[in-house]
């Protein structure tokens, strides 16, 4: 060691598309003299009346996330949050901690009274009760599923919603948006109670990052229009409009005539050369050509079907009570118990998470942190195209592909990233029985993939509730 500071994951991306991540109210590059320090800031934008005013960053935005390049005509970069346990594998602790100081910020513009402190080596939070009785909380699909149960278990009695990209038969459609930019645009709301939105108390929206806003402006606008209230709040992790897209809600506040604020972690803007799109193009035709598959080893995989009680949901995706909280923590420590004892002593291991089942897994990699004396890590597949480079200084070092397994967007690969290369004993993935299907097992599947670049695998299968077998009791207050 040479006592040097460590390259920041969005260097090759700055030098080689002129792509800048700068931080609010500085015109200095984020990347400059990048640390590993993952502390927390307050970054808010507190508005008055009907909108939002101008906020500040708390944190700088290159200790939360680097740069990669997309596969995609539309926008040239990602940025590539190193705490959301999506593209890059994460401690659970650090991925959870992110979600809960997201959570009291937007406390805070909530008029939360006390609110508990916490840092990122808070293991345990106390939960934030509101004056007004507590929110409503959706989360955006697919990379903001976690993280918006995460921000909902900050609130005393929460209810959470994620939008969906998997259509379910039977289950009526509340509302759908788009977002313009992704390489999967149409998000769904399908919650298993129809009436889920008609109750008073704020509403608080969760992403990973806030770009231009466009999305979670489309988004009020929809929810408004079935159920208007008076509070909206956008807590995302990175909040990197520019200056020119501000002022968005606070127009859209005055519009309908209610109140959006915007809280987040770390606060900047992204600055883009003229011609990026046209370099970036350039960058993934010459770099992003086939590879022959490496000779290697097929590890041992073993299958666990996860004991699960009738009626509990292990996510969002149809609505979520506060009330299955307790449920679901119990159940996911038995689960975790029996894969714990099938694990190597001191094996250094990764909990994989499903595109938008990720919060049942970061609570399994959480409960293995405390009955594991190795390495735990937790991080997703996912549906979005990025170019791996294996090089210092660049988010996404390698990829794994495969198509899909859910019956969703068939003819669209999907790509774990990260992990090949990255020395884990055992990788623990984690699919709902919608996913476990022959395309999850098959030769080229990820199962297969994913046996070539670990010493073991092992496959926990939990049940996806669909809304008929909710206890109905269960979903409401």
């Amino acid at each position: 060691m040479n006592g040097s500071a460590p390259i920041w994951s969005g260097t090759w991306v700055t030098e080689r598309l002129g792509v800048r991540l700068t931080d609010a109210g500085t015109a200095a590059d984020a990347g400059t003299a990048a640390g590993t320090d993952t502390g927390a800031g307050t970054g808010t934008e507190t508005g008055t009346g009907t909108g939002a005013g101008t906020g500040a960053a708390g944190r700088r935005v290159a200790d939360l996330a680097g740069l990669a390049v997309r596969r995609n005509p539309r926008r040239a970069h990602l940025v590539v949050s190193q705490v959301l346990g999506k593209h890059v594998p994460a401690g659970p602790h650090v991925i959870y901690a992110a979600g809960r100081l997201l959570g009291l910020r937007a406390a805070a513009v909530l008029g939360a009274e006390d609110p508990p402190a916490g840092d990122w080596d808070t293991v345990e939070f106390d939960e934030v009760k509101l004056p007004g009785g507590p929110p409503l909380v959706v989360g955006f699909a697919e990379t903001a599923t976690c993280l918006g149960h995460v921000v909902a278990d900050s609130f005393a009695d929460a209810d959470y919603l994620h939008s969906t990209r998997r259509s379910v038969p039977g289950v009526p459609l509340l509302g759908t948006f788009d977002e313009a930019h992704s390489h999967a645009t149409e998000h769904l709301l399908l919650p298993a109670d129809p009436g889920w939105l008609d109750r008073d108390g704020p509403l608080v929206l969760v992403d990973d990052e806030l770009t231009t806003g466009r999305t979670a402006e489309e988004t009020i606008r929809a929810l408004h229009a079935v159920r208007p209230r008076e509070r909206y709040v956008l807590a995302a992790l990175l909040d990197l409009r520019t200056a020119a897209d501000r002022p968005r809600f606070a127009a859209l506040g005055e519009a309908l005539g209610t109140r959006v604020d915007v809280v987040s972690l770390a606060a900047g803007e992204v600055r883009l050369p003229a011609d990026v799109l046209e370099r970036s193009a350039d960058l993934v035709a010459s770099l992003d050509v086939p590879r022959p598959a490496a000779a290697t080893t097929r590890a041992p995989v073993t299958r666990l079907d996860a004991g699960w009680p009738a009626g509990l949901p292990e996510g969002g995706r149809h609505g979520f009570a506060a009330a299955h909280r307790p449920a679901l923590l119990e159940t996911v420590g038995q689960v975790a118990g029996q894969v714990a004892a099938g694990l190597p002593d001191g094996a250094r291991v990764l909990v994989l998470g499903s595109e938008e089942l990720m919060y049942a897994p970061l609570l399994l990699a959480r409960a293995l942190t405390r009955l594991h004396p190795g390495e735990v890590r937790c991080s997703s597949t996912t549906r979005s195209p990025v170019l791996p480079v294996d090089e210092p200084g660049y988010a996404i070092r390698t990829r794994l592909t495969f198509p899909a397994h859910d019956g969703t967007d068939t003819g669209t690969p999907r790509f774990v990233y990260n992990v090949a290369g990255a020395g884990f004993d055992r990788i623990v993935l984690v699919v709902d029985r919608t996913g476990d299907t022959p395309a999850l097992w098959e030769t080229g599947g990820l199962v297969a993939a994913l046996r070539g670049v670990c010493k073991g695998v092992t496959v926990v299968v939990i049940p996806d509730l669909r809304p008929a077998e909710q206890d109905p009791q269960e979903g409401t207050r």
